[in-house]
C-alpha cells in the first residue's frame, strides 16, 4: 500500500539533521508535493510538540523565520527555544539565517527513505 502524502511530509521531516532547517516548500517538494508547503504546516502543526519523534521545529518558512502567531498557542516559542538549543541563533521575532542553516539533502537518499516500509 501506497504511503499517504502525510506520511511523506511526516519522512522527510525525521530526515533534517540537528542543527539544520528547510522550509515547508522544500519538505513539500522533496516529498513529491510541490505547491503543498501549506498543507506540511498543517500536518507539523498537528504534531503533539511534547511526544513527537519528529522534529517539527526545525521547519521554517520560505523567508526563514519562525511563523509567530497567536494561534500557535505557544508552539512558535517552544520552536525558537529548541532550535536555539541546536546552536541555530534566532532572534526575538523568530528569524533566522536560512541560507546559513538550510538542508541541503542528497534527493536520492530522500527518495530511498520515501520508498522505505518502515516506520517512522
Amino acid at each position: 500500500m501506497p504511503i499517504t502524502a502525510e506520511q511523506k511530509f511526516l519522512r522527510v521531516t525525521a530526515m533534517i539533521p540537528r542543527g539544520r532547517v528547510t522550509t515547508y516548500g522544500r519538505v513539500a517538494e522533496l516529498a513529491g508535493h510541490f505547491g503543498a508547503a501549506r498543507q506540511v504546516g498543517w500536518v507539523l502543526r498537528r504534531q503533539d510538540t511534547a511526544s513527537t519523534t519528529i522534529p517539527w521545529h526545525r521547519v521554517v518558512n520560505a523567508t526563514g523565520a519562525i511563523s509567530m502567531t497567536i494561534s500557535r498557542n505557544g508552539s512558535d516559542w517552544i520552536q525558537r527555544d529548541l532550535l536555539l538549543q541546536e546552536g541555530i541563533a534566532v532572534d526575538q521575532s523568530g528569524r533566522l539565517a536560512l541560507h546559513t542553516y538550510l538542508w541541503l539533502p542528497d534527493p536520492l537518499q530522500v527518495l530511498q527513505a520515501l520508498a522505505s516500509d518502515s516506520p517512522l
